[in-house]
């Protein structure tokens, strides 16, 4: 288990706390593979009727470490197979899994909530999907699944444009099932848990099965995704983009249409 993921069970209830709050609960590789086996051992577990994914710190997930982006972008590790693992889980999770959103959810942190079969977030949580502004690409199916269920034009402006949508934007897109405060959130998910835990798991696994259809589409489009994210992340864009960012200013993309 990652030491920066604490993962407990209780009363049929998995929770996944991310607690590297320090580095806002950005995710390395060990943290998806944390959390992507945690899910497997609840589809495995009869006792678990359900995951909830919490952040710590006021912060619910800053995306993926930019430091990891770095280190692939400059041809010093690839893509790992823990994130491509945990991504090509959530689709396919047999339980119901819930988030509770405080703060910002960041990359990762939004596009994962797609998935999520319940949504709770408190007033400051704020979804932003930068992957343009770093010169890669939307992932988690989110190119699929986001002009779905908020349509084209307002998952464009998600995902393309970059801009963030607060709690009341995110509630009124239905990303969000509910606005409750900070002091709330936690409970209400985890009672939101135990109320799938006390209905019948037979019943239940099929109703979400088929509410949630086919996952083949969302399985290629992750497929999709991730062969143009592993191209992506050798580009010069994206290495000027995770440069500037650590030297902590702006991107010049014009110098390389200049050398091109």
């Amino acid at each position: 288990m990652s030491k920066d993921i604490e993962i407990k069970v209780a009363d049929g209830i998995q929770t996944i706390r991310l607690t590297r709050s320090e580095k806002k609960n950005a995710l390395t590789a060990e943290m998806y593979r944390a959390m992507a086996a945690a899910l497997e051992e609840a589809d495995r577990t009869p006792a678990i009727a359900a995951t909830v994914f919490m952040g710590s710190g006021g912060i619910f997930c800053a995306g993926n470490d930019i430091n990891d982006f770095m280190a692939r972008a400059t041809g010093q590790s690839g893509l790992s197979d823990n994130v491509t693992g945990f991504i090509r889980y959530l689709p396919r999770a047999q339980k119901p899994m819930i988030a509770a959103v405080d703060g910002p959810a960041i990359g990762i942190g939004t596009t994962m909530l797609f998935h999520c079969d319940l949504v709770y977030a408190s007033p400051t949580a704020s979804l932003k999907t930068p992957f343009l502004d770093l010169g890669i690409l939307p992932e988690a199916a989110s190119s699929l699944l986001a002009p779905m269920r908020i349509g084209y034009a307002r998952a464009f402006e998600l995902l393309v444009l970059g801009d963030a949508f607060n709690a009341e934007r995110a509630l009124a897109a239905g990303i969000v099932n509910a606005i409750v405060p900070a002091a709330e959130l936690e409970a209400t998910a985890l009672k939101a848990a135990r109320r799938l835990a006390a209905k019948p798991p037979e019943a239940l696994a099929i109703a979400r099965r088929l509410m949630r259809g086919d996952p083949t589409a969302i399985s290629e489009r992750m497929e999709a995704e991730t062969r143009e994210f592993r191209a992506r992340l050798a580009s010069p864009e994206a290495v000027e983009a995770f440069t500037a960012f650590l030297e902590k200013r702006p991107a010049n993309f014009a110098k390389l249409s200049a050398k091109g």
